[in-house]
């Protein structure tokens, strides 16, 4: 692109171009230009008619109801709360963002030049609205099934290791969630044995919930030690 199209135009790639790089089948390329405009790049080209804010909001929309359909039928067996905390995961702001750098998003972004000089193409909530956006507009001109093929990879490519990070984590949130609602104050993890030799070194700990002992984990982390122990304490109680 030449200087004086860089000046008119302040991105690298066209809208017509990020289409065909990435399949999608838009009927009005109209749609897809306005997924990629700002609002910052409205207020400096006259001429361009609406930003992407109407359709970001309804790719959020999209993309709930997509994601929530494909985790239930990819996990039939999940319960309710688990799909709850995946699906915030795979929507959220930071899963959003990520798949749009995966995509290149940022260089056909349409902003402004204070947007620009500020970093914008590489800012999260900026990279999350676009993806949102392109979304929406790709749901308006060709419906549910070519978004649902577009984005059902893009999850399939990530789903695995968040779920592993996410169990890193949902064992002790949950219990704390729990012992909170039945006013038992904060779970206490407590180391109670360390075997094996200096490399490989096993890490035995126990939870303690208002004073009384419950489940015992053991890891090759304190970490993961920890989390088995909460896990095994959901398991006592019960409790999903």
């Amino acid at each position: 692109m030449n200087a004086a199209s860089q000046q008119e135009y302040p991105y690298t790639e066209t809208p017509e171009a990020l289409a065909a790089r990435l399949a999608l089948p838009f009927r009005d390329p109209r749609l897809i230009a306005r997924a990629l405009t700002h609002r910052s790049f409205i207020n400096e080209n006259q001429d361009a008619l609406e930003d992407n804010e109407r359709l970001e909001f309804l790719g959020d929309a999209v993309l709930d109801f997509l994601v929530g359909s494909w985790l239930y039928h990819r996990y039939p067996e999940m319960a309710e709360g688990k799909l709850t905390r995946l699906r915030s995961a795979l929507v959220g702001t930071r899963q959003l963002a990520a798949f749009a750098r995966t995509l290149d998003l940022g260089d056909a972004m349409r902003l402004g030049r204070g947007e620009i000089d500020g970093g914008g193409r590489n800012r999260d909530n900026l990279l999350c609205g676009t993806f949102e956006a392109l979304i929406g507009a790709l749901y308006v001109d060709s419906g549910m099934e070519p978004v649902r093929a577009f984005v059902e990879p893009l999850l399939g490519s990530v789903i695995e290791d968040i779920i592993e990070q996410r169990d890193d984590v949902d064992a002790k949130s949950s219990l704390q969630e729990w012992a909170q609602s039945k006013g038992l104050g904060v779970p206490l993890y407590r180391q109670v044995e360390v075997s094996g030799p200096d490399h490989e070194r096993i890490y035995t700990f126990i939870v303690v919930i208002d004073g009384q002992t419950y489940g015992t984990g053991r890891g090759s982390s304190k970490q993961e030690a920890g989390k088995n122990a909460a896990a095994e304490t959901l398991r006592e109680l019960g409790v999903d």
